[in-house]
């Protein structure tokens, strides 16, 4: 049985902000199974519970799964909306994909460019999120010189920072993508890691782009391109 916090499973599900959320559970909307819940975070079982919003059935179970792969631009932020009235991820896909309650699979940060998921399935993008599941990330990086052998081992090895020793990485000189000149992998997700990492060693970070998750890579697809992966494709993320 998989289960998720009913504040988490109604955001995506595109009944708005974790704010919104909180006020519908506050002034007693959110039912499930029948009975009004008050806990952000009670759990919801997408296979089993009856989850309803101010009398209206939330369908948890989508009729057909989508999944997109999305080449995110610089400037982009990975939220369904933006207080602030910055452009979001959902803002820029093709008109066709617009109005399926989408929602991104993790984050990045918006100065961050690369691979970023979009989904309707709350089950898939536990399984890609989740740290159980420890599925790899890789990131280009650019930084201004070259680090020392002693800091790449340190990287590799785990960087304490103030949420803790960071998990073992992967690090490699990179010469074929300028202007970056150094990947690392990663298999956790914390936020901002790759930034911290670098400049608790003095190295600030110039640009970064994720180029993989788990055995999906970016390949050729080009900044602000979206493509759908194939069911084989979604079954392998969740094949573990």
């Amino acid at each position: 049985m998989t289960t998720r916090p009913v504040i988490k499973v109604l955001t995506e599900a595109g009944f708005g902000s974790r704010r919104r959320v909180a006020e519908f559970i506050k002034q007693g909307l959110v039912e499930v199974n029948g009975a009004a819940i008050e806990s952000f975070n009670h759990p919801v079982d997408s296979a089993r519970d009856r989850l309803r919003v101010n009398g209206q059935a939330v369908n948890l179970r989508p009729a057909e799964i989508i999944c997109l792969m999305l080449h995110k631009p610089d400037g982009i932020v990975s939220t369904v909306s933006d207080e602030k009235g910055r452009r979001t991820v959902l803002d820029i896909l093709p008109a066709r994909y617009r109005g399926l309650r989408l929602y991104p699979v993790g984050r990045l940060d918006k100065d961050t460019t690369g691979l970023i998921l979009l989904t309707n399935d709350g089950d898939l993008t536990y399984r890609l999120t989740h740290p159980k599941f420890e599925h790899e990330k890789e990131y280009l990086v650019e930084i201004k010189g070259n680090l020392k052998p002693d800091e790449v081992r340190k990287l590799e090895r785990g960087i304490l920072l103030e949420d803790g020793l960071t998990h073992p990485t992967a690090v490699q000189t990179v010469t074929s993508h300028p202007p970056f000149n150094y990947s690392i992998t990663l298999h956790e997700g914390r936020k901002r890691q790759v930034r911290r990492m670098f400049e608790h060693l003095e190295h600030p970070v110039l640009a970064l782009k994720r180029v993989r998750l788990g055995g999906l890579t970016l390949g050729d697809l080009k900044e602000g391109e979206v493509r759908r992966l194939s069911p084989p494709e979604v079954k392998a993320l969740t094949d573990r």
